[in-house]
């Protein structure tokens, strides 16, 4: 702890500087190269401390505004849409089951409570996140003239995607919680990166060509990316 913020450090084999990383969730993190000594951490801490209480503010406040509640008629955002909940208990039951019907979305589980319905949504989420990223990574991938290796759908705590540098594509499935422009958008930036592998001046103006309302979509992922949880 560092003047009353609680964090953990860890050690990076791959980190060239120490950094501080604050996740959705309210965690604080200090990321340290692996030759480095710990007492940095508690100095970097102090040094940061203002843009981490910020940060915090901000994600506290992400979080209280989104629009998920998780019971019988509540509701899931789903790329710009809300859906409403429909949630059967049914004790016997031995797998859970989501269906969605228009703007509804029926729920079964075995369990009452909102754990179990989490559960539940999370599944599907991720199978809806690779039915909505494949044709979107297709399309985007024809247009570019590349082609990228295996997707993945994950759960991701500090990225929204990534590329690797075999090709491979990883997609966090909470961006279905957001409005499916930004969905295109992080398709279209993981796609750039089979080109520029960095985040240099060059990978930008490509972003640019391909999404030129990138900005907003970068700015709405800061200021909401909190919020999208379940």
């Amino acid at each position: 702890m560092s003047g009353g913020i609680d964090y953990r450090v860890r050690r990076s084999g791959r980190a060239r500087h120490a950094r501080v990383v604050v996740s959705p969730e309210g965690q604080v993190e200090v990321v340290l190269p692996r030759r480095m000594a710990l007492r940095h951490a508690e100095p970097l801490v102090a040094e940061k401390r203002r843009w981490i209480e910020r940060t915090l503010r901000r994600f506290e406040a992400a979080r209280a505004a989104a629009p998920v509640r998780l019971e019988d008629r509540g509701i899931v955002p789903y790329l710009g849409q809300e859906l409403t909940l429909r949630v059967r208990v049914e004790p016997r039951r031995s797998r859970v089951n989501v269906a969605r019907r228009g703007e509804a979305l029926e729920v079964s589980v075995a369990t009452p409570g909102p754990q179990a319905l989490r559960d539940a949504l999370e599944r599907w989420y991720r199978r809806e996140a690779r039915a909505e990223v494949e044709p979107r990574l297709d399309a985007a991938t024809r247009r570019a003239g590349r082609r990228y290796g295996a997707l993945s759908i994950r759960a991701q705590r500090t990225r929204w995607a990534s590329c690797s540098s075999s090709g491979a594509m990883s997609f966090n499935w909470r961006l279905l919680l957001a409005p499916a422009a930004v969905l295109d958008y992080v398709v279209e930036h993981e796609v750039a990166h089979l080109e520029v592998p960095d985040h240099s001046a060059r990978f930008w103006v490509l972003v640019e060509r391909r999404c030129p309302d990138y900005r907003d979509h970068e700015r709405w992922l800061r200021r909401h990316g909190a919020s999208l949880r379940l």
